[in-house]
């Protein structure tokens, strides 16, 4: 078939703006090229995998999920079920860090990536800065299933650990990011994410704050002097996360920041850093 015809096809089951974005990945194209190849012929193993995925979308699958592939910071990420959907949020996590790191850290700061998840965060952090020693942790094996196959796919270098926050970390580090599981089991969650993400990386006790204070209570202990703890947070957290950073931590330095929303989404804690360098 014609790209033209497939396209055509997808639009009668799902948006068009969807269906563009299908066949642009697959091609390998980018979204804004797909018009100047209409008339081209599709080989029949795209056209098999623009089918399915179009089947999979109208049945209810994220997109992502249904092309097994998101764009992160410019990178291609695999991700699939085991794993969540990187989101736009994380990314300004990661230009913070970096720019955080490479003001105050630089070079070869060791970095905690806990609850990494498809490995986002900390593979970004690595590919943008090569001299990075990175550490990517998740309890769940099946998340780091998906990690690895993100390291393998961008070729960076990073060391991988199954553990349930620090129970198997024996290393200290400049940097520990997180970006934990947050939403209350009472909060109310899109019924496409409920439906189709994992929920134990979605979910927390305590309000959604049990991450926030099992990590905050014991980072001392794999903390260099000289360190920064990155968090991203629900939007209405950030009173109570300053509250268990009060609890746990002394002489630090708290900065929070929003996301291009507006919406309070970030928490950065240095110890041992002169920010008015």
């Amino acid at each position: 078939m014609l790209v033209k015809e497939l396209i055509d096809e997808g639009n009668k089951l799902i948006h068009k703006d969807q269906t563009k974005l299908i066949l642009a990945t697959l091609l390998n194209l980018n979204y804004l090229e797909l018009s100047l190849h209409l008339d081209d012929v599709v080989e029949s193993e795209i056209e098999h995998k623009f089918k399915e995925a179009i089947n999979l979308i109208k049945n209810g699958k994220p997109i992502q999920y249904a092309l097994n592939n998101v764009n992160f910071y410019g990178l291609d990420f695999y991700v699939d079920e085991r794993v969540l959907i990187p989101r736009f949020e994380t990314e300004e996590l990661v230009y913070n860090v970096n720019y955080y790191l490479n003001k105050y850290f630089k070079p070869h700061a060791s970095i905690l990536d806990l609850c990494t998840g498809s490995g986002c965060i900390g593979l970004t952090l690595k590919h943008l800065n090569h001299d990075l020693n990175i550490t990517l942790s998740d309890l769940s094996p099946y998340a780091l299933e998906v990690c690895d196959i993100n390291r393998k796919r961008l070729s960076l270098d990073a060391k991988i650990i199954e553990s349930d926050l620090f129970s198997n970390i024996t290393s200290q580090f400049d940097c520990i990011v997180s970006n934990p599981p947050y939403i209350s089991v009472l909060d109310e969650v899109d019924e496409v994410v409920k439906n189709n993400e994992p929920s134990m990386a979605l979910y927390a006790k305590d309000d959604g704050l049990e991450f926030y204070e099992k990590i905050l209570a014991s980072c001392s202990n794999y903390l260099n002097d000289k360190y920064l703890i990155a968090f991203e947070i629900g939007d209405k957290e950030k009173v109570r996360v300053l509250d268990l950073i009060n609890k746990y931590l002394s002489d630090v330095k708290v900065i929070t920041k929003c996301d291009m929303a507006g919406l309070d989404r970030m928490v950065f804690i240095f110890k041992n850093v002169n920010l008015s360098e």
